[in-house]
């Protein structure tokens, strides 16, 4: 008997929300979801510019990579100004600027290999050991710095400094600063790095 009235209370029972609670539960609802939906639009806007960065990084890093690998092969410099460096290194090539490999066993090319930084545009042009001529190739678009090359040894006061090249020293060591500025302007990418010319001592 008991069981049954408590029962019967139960069904004859009141509980559950009332219009107030069922507006507020409502209401927080709806601005949790559109926190939700900001979010998401905000990520799927900066999406794009996310990858474009993370290309411009790799781009960069490639670039340098490929300048310091043939530097560190240089012989001498012959050119050298903060937007260009002209230097004689070995490269795999068959012949100055073509596009046939040499054999692993093969003895490496020497040649004249132009590095030319102006606008936004970084290139290489290979040629004959004194030929500055040529048609370059584009290696990397989008910087903003035109001061790219320094050397040491240098015209700075400290002689381990890199800055413009000296004229009565030849040059050992040449840095490389490459500058990608961010679409959105509050800030952007600077990526450095250098070598030194290995073969300088023996070059003939």
């Amino acid at each position: 008997m008991n069981l049954r009235a408590a029962v019967r209370r139960a069904r004859r029972g009141e509980g559950g929300f009332t219009l107030i609670e069922m507006l507020v539960a409502m209401t927080m609802g709806v601005v949790v979801m559109g926190g939700v939906v900001i979010l998401m639009i905000g990520a799927m806007r900066s999406q794009p510019k996310l990858e474009s960065q993370a290309t411009d990084v790799q781009t960069a890093r490639w670039t340098l990579e490929r300048m310091t690998r043939e530097i560190r092969d240089g012989i001498t410099v012959d050119r050298a100004t903060p937007s260009s460096v002209s230097f004689q290194t070995y490269v795999r090539h068959a012949t100055c600027g073509g596009t046939a490999m040499l054999a692993s066993t093969a003895t490496a090319t020497k040649c004249e290999v132009t590095y030319a930084c102006s606008g936004e545009v970084c290139t290489r042009l290979e040629a004959a050991p004194g030929v500055y001529t040529g048609t370059p190739t584009t290696l990397l678009t989008g910087i903003d710095n035109s001061g790219v090359f320094c050397f040491v040894p240098s015209t700075e006061k400290e002689p381990s400094k890199c800055g413009a090249a000296s004229a009565s020293q030849p040059t050992t060591y040449i840095g490389i600063t490459l500058t990608m500025p961010e679409a959105s302007g509050s800030g952007g990418l600077t990526a450095s790095d250098g070598a030194s010319l290995r073969n300088a001592t023996l070059g003939d």
